[in-house]
């Protein structure tokens, strides 16, 4: 894990690349081209590229118009204002209408770091995944993304994907398969399960490395699909080991965590205890500090872990 890449980086590359083969694939961006990388496709096809400004309803919208034109847009912009100014095209214009359309959230959980509380996307999940008919996804790293950006164009309907600002180390290689909707074990263990997704899996790692060292053999499991979930190898994982712990740059209230939690409940009631946001708005810091202020960090990871591991034993 000593290679670290912006998950962003990969994604701008990967549309380029998808854009050479793909006469139909354009680009939508919120006037934030740079921050998002989608600077690339528009220097490379500024004739599929458009630029709608700081107008995220619009863009969804937008969107939706292209695809009922045949074309596969990507719509791109700051998870925050994407999701929360634009969630009612969302859901009517583009998830109830059944139009193809790729929504791509930028600067998401802590990443925006010193622009203070407002830029923090930590709800954009819960926003998502709430809405009926529309996949949501977050890759783990650069490697991962590249192949998400091709599983997402070719994926028949709406979908949203959150994409990491900061550089993140490598934890998955270029043969690992990557198939929306299915989950890939970084590490089997035996004894805690941790459930993680985007740059939280490398701190999952982590964790399993310290969790070894302390007798405990942890099974890390990279669910860079949230929705659907795959609930065969949740439920496998979860019986093994009787034990989770989920881990997020976003809020435990209603994100991956929740979702995790709300399958096993009703399958496998098993104790999960989750890492990420508390019921709080962030703080105006540098990106470690904001996550050590969530406590989204390997050394939570490994106490939650302790601690739904001595809830089993009761």
């Amino acid at each position: 894990m000593d290679v670290k890449i912006a998950p962003r980086e990969a994604y701008g590359r990967a549309l380029v690349e998808l854009g050479r083969e793909n006469e139909d694939i354009v680009v939508l961006d919120a006037d934030v081209a740079k921050a998002s990388m989608t600077v690339l496709f528009k220097e490379a096809f500024p004739d599929r590229f458009f630029d709608l400004g700081i107008a995220e309803s619009d863009i969804m919208a937008t969107g939706a118009g292209f695809a009922v034109a045949g074309k596969i847009p990507f719509v791109n912009a700051y998870a925050n204002f994407l999701l929360g100014n634009g969630w009612e095209q969302l859901r009517l214009s583009i998830c109830y209408a059944g139009q193809n359309v790729k929504v791509v959230g930028h600067n998401i959980g802590a990443s925006s770091a010193k622009d203070g509380p407002t830029h923090l996307p930590l709800e954009d999940i819960a926003l998502a995944r709430v809405i009926p008919g529309l996949t949501v996804l977050e890759p783990a790293d650069a490697i991962e993304m590249k192949k998400a950006v091709r599983a997402v164009a070719a994926h028949a309907g709406p979908v949203y994907m959150r994409v990491g600002r900061m550089p993140t180390p490598l934890v998955t290689r270029e043969d690992d398969p990557f198939v929306l909707g299915r989950a890939n074990i970084l590490r089997p263990g035996r004894d805690v399960t941790i459930v993680a997704c985007g740059c939280m899996a490398a701190k999952a790692l982590s964790a399993a490395a310290e969790l070894a060292a302390r007798g405990l053999e942890a099974e890390v499991v990279n669910l860079h699909t949230i929705k659907p979930l795959d609930e065969e190898t949740l439920l496998a994982s979860a019986r093994k080991t009787r034990a989770v712990v989920t881990a997020e740059e976003h809020s435990t209230r209603a994100g991956m965590g929740s979702a995790v939690a709300e399958f096993l409940a009703g399958r496998c009631p098993v104790p999960v205890r989750m890492v990420g946001s508390r019921d709080i708005f962030g703080i105006c810091a540098s990106y470690e500090d904001i996550q050590e202020f969530f406590g989204m960090t390997a050394a939570k990871i490994v106490e939650e872990a302790e601690k739904a591991c001595s809830m089993r034993d009761i």
